[in-house]
């Protein structure tokens, strides 16, 4: 077990997210407050990031949020929630979340890291693989196995509202009777463990399709990740990781990808940083926001099931 390091506190939480890696291209994400919308030609995303006792940018952000007191979320520390319509077909099976590095860090992963990737592995995440020594190292879990809550929503017309996600708490389930047709036709299960236990089957993943126009809603946090002092908290096991960042690794970065292609969709950067960052300060210049993130402007070819 490794002490806690008390130079925590001098550091603040910096989040951004884009629809690739290149954080010239990243928004400030407003943690505990808005919604955001994020685009490309492959998807459209509307993301809420939620963290607990949250200290960071942008300024006089809220430490918390009601979510946090909701029965399905009193114990997690942090959540990343995201409704995604995807603009081409997308396999079950290719889809992948989890954390990736453009740089490798074998050589400052503290001690301790196998055990604690195990502990994941064995209680949390059966599905979790990857190659943490690889020059670009990464640690994925099929998306549909991984994420704690997944609603499945409807086809979405060009002149729809871009939800927000701010002031809603995502359960496990579908929008409607068309929603949950869907879910009947692969069979996937009414409740959260019950689903990712499904789709730990990799012939369950690729009967799965992402249909192109139709909104997908998933939820992912827990309570192992603190922020607050940069902690990871696994049963019977903690791991402070303050001593371990500098210059080159002080970014945590979650993906969403389509490992057949590399194509990504979302990418979510937790960076660790010391002293106010140059985006929030034009940040705190008068970026205006809003409660609407639009219309979608977009729906895909209508396709033989669209045809009676």
């Amino acid at each position: 077990m490794v002490s806690q390091d008390t130079n925590a506190h001098k550091y603040r939480l910096k989040v951004t997210a884009g629809a690739d890696y290149d954080l010239k291209t990243h928004q400030v994400v407003p943690v505990n407050g808005e919604t955001i919308r994020i685009e490309n030609e492959h998807a459209i995303v509307s993301l809420c990031v939620r963290v607990q006792n949250y200290r960071g940018y942008p300024e006089n952000s809220p430490s918390t949020s009601p979510y946090f007191d909701h029965p399905l979320h009193k114990k997690d520390l942090y959540s990343i929630c995201f409704a995604i319509t995807f603009k081409e077909p997308v396999n079950g099976n290719n889809l992948v979340f989890g954390n990736d590095f453009d740089h490798p860090v074998r050589d400052i992963l503290p001690p301790g890291f196998n055990a604690a990737l195990r502990i994941v592995q064995w209680t949390l995440d059966p599905g979790l693989d990857g190659d943490v020594y690889a020059d670009k190292p990464y640690l994925y879990s099929p998306a549909l196995a991984s994420w704690d809550l997944f609603r499945i929503g409807d086809k979405m017309r060009k002149s729809d509202e871009v939800p927000t996600l701010h002031d809603e708490v995502i359960e496990e389930g579908s929008y409607s009777e068309d929603a949950a047709n869907v879910r009947q036709k692969f069979n996937i299960p009414e409740t959260a463990m019950e689903r990712r236990k499904h789709f730990q089957d990799e012939a369950n993943r690729k009967e799965f399709e992402f249909e192109p126009g139709r909104m997908y809603v998933a939820d992912f946090g827990n309570p192992y990740l603190a922020f607050e002092d940069f902690s990871v908290r696994l049963p019977g096991f903690n791991l402070h990781i303050m001593k371990y960042v500098d210059e080159s690794n002080h970014e945590l970065r979650y993906t969403l990808k389509d490992i057949s292609t590399g194509r990504v969709y979302l990418a979510v950067v937790f960076s660790v940083v010391l002293g106010e960052p140059e985006d929030e300060k034009d940040y705190r210049k008068g970026e205006q926001r809003d409660d609407s993130r639009g219309k979608f402007d977009w729906e895909p070819e209508p396709s033989s099931d669209d045809i009676e």
